[in-house]
């Protein structure tokens, strides 16, 4: 394709904002020329802060809008399914946040539109693109720690979202430990066989009501003979804290850290540092270099490194996660 994609960003909440900011600024042969919502007045106030021309509450006119190359769907995950095989069938290219749906069935339907159409279709995984994960898949690629036998993985919110979020989001197995599990699958190269886990609510009462936890842990085992654990927590009331670890046979990997800035302070009471306050901040930088993989996937016919069917197989463990910890049986893959 040729320069700039003409894109268009769906959904409009926070982080559908900051994607559509980086395409206007910071994404190079990128055109942000429309951002849609289905509150028309926010998707006008965005428009005019960002300088674009064009917004609309009906998506329907992004679809059948010729003149648009590509879409960003940053739009509720229920709606994922639906809005893919719209674009797809009308021959746009899709950037769409995780997870790819919440339903397996919908997920197999997808890849099969997108078999069709032909379209490019990349799975929002930002921190496969962060500096610190990238650096260690190449350091594992070279052999630095032998061959990879044990991932480590901690995700940790400040906080719980609101339970109308909570209500919707598929549990915090899909929805905050689906990162991990396309971390695990990419640092390791191997596929899940067996997934286990347990989760408690420990603060968040509210969220009994939905069958979801404020605090959980899943165990996986992979074909290579490697295995995984991977914390999930809404309680890290001390900051964003987001963390890796890879074991290998011969030596170990520790990915990212809780250093916000790198300064110390020191007085008589002890010594202090930043701590990153929250996800944005934590991976502004992988925000933008994934959708600049995007973009440039596109004008040079290449398939993205991170595709639909790789949502879908983190996909297929989160689902077998949260089935684990509501048998309280070990899940096969």
């Amino acid at each position: 394709m040729e320069k700039p994609i003409r894109c268009a960003v769906l959904g409009l909440g926070r982080l559908g904002y900051w994607h559509a900011e980086n395409v206007a600024s910071k994404v190079k042969g990128a055109k942000l020329v429309c951002v849609a919502d289905p509150q028309t007045a926010h998707a006008a106030k965005v428009a005019g802060e960002l300088g674009v021309d064009r917004y609309t509450g009906n998506l329907n006119e992004v679809f059948e809008d010729d003149s648009i190359d590509a879409v960003v769907i940053a739009s509720p995950t229920s709606t994922h399914a639906d809005m893919i095989s719209q674009a797809a069938r009308n021959g746009k290219h899709i950037f769409v946040e995780k997870p790819l749906t919440v339903d397996l069935q919908e997920a197999s339907d997808v890849l099969r539109v997108l078999e069709e159409t032909k379209v490019v279709c990349q799975v929002g995984f930002m921190r496969r693109f962060d500096p610190a994960y990238a650096e260690a898949k190449k350091r594992i690629a070279r052999g630095d720690i032998g061959k990879p036998i044990y991932y480590k993985g901690v995700s940790r919110d400040p906080g719980s979202p609101p339970a109308e979020f909570i209500k919707n989001s598929g549990g915090i197995f899909l929805d905050l430990g689906i990162h991990d599990y396309d971390l695990a699958r990419f640092l390791l190269e191997a596929e899940v066989t067996s997934v286990a886990a347990h989760g408690s609510v420990l603060v968040h009462r509210f969220m009994e009501e939905f069958g979801d936890v404020d605090q959980g842990i899943a165990y996986a085992t992979f074909d290579s003979g490697a295995a995984a654990d991977i914390e999930c927590s809404r309680n890290a009331y001390y900051g964003y804290d987001i963390r890796g670890e890879v074991i290998g046979t011969e030596g170990t990997l520790l990915i990212g850290s809780l250093r916000h800035r790198d300064i110390s302070v020191l007085t008589f009471k002890g010594s202090s540092q930043d701590i990153v306050p929250d996800f944005p901040t934590r991976f502004e930088s992988a925000y933008v270099l994934e959708m600049q993989h995007f973009v440039d996937c596109l004008l040079n016919g290449q398939q993205p490194s991170v595709t639909a069917e790789d949502g879908k197989k983190a996909l297929e463990i989160a689902v077998a996660a949260k089935k684990a910890f509501e048998t309280g049986s070990r899940v096969q893959l």
